[in-house]
């Protein structure tokens, strides 16, 4: 991520990752930022062919809804896994993705580091 746009994307997923145990910021073989906890990927942020763009995991039935609602496309490659990326035609909406990135890691995380963050927004 080296544009503007690119860096204030890692900079704000840096900043809802932060207080999640265990969560790692690591570069992976494709060239992209990818967060992770024990070694398994819930976020991506990549610029290629355009603008930065940003994946996030989730099931499918989190996907169906977010298709359905709008500003969310099926990432490629990926997608028939839940996976979905922000429409980089739409304005993001950031207090949903934080969202979104929490749920991403409650699915990635193993089940004692997903317990702790549960607990801890009680």
């Amino acid at each position: 991520m080296k544009t503007k746009a690119g860096l204030e994307i890692v900079e704000r997923v840096r900043s809802i990752c932060a207080g999640l145990p265990e969560a790692e910021e690591l570069i992976d073989g494709f060239g992209h930022t990818v967060m992770k906890v024990r070694g398994k990927t819930f976020v991506m942020m990549g610029e290629s062919d355009g603008p930065a763009g940003l994946s996030i995991k989730s099931d499918k039935e989190k996907q169906f809804l977010l298709l359905q609602q709008g500003g969310y496309i099926k990432t490629p490659y990926i997608g028939q896994h839940g996976w979905i990326s922000i429409d980089k035609d739409v304005e993001p909406d950031w207090d949903e993705i934080a969202v979104l990135i929490k749920e991403a890691y409650l699915l990635a995380a193993p089940k004692r580091l997903a317990k702790q963050v549960l607990e801890s927004n009680r």
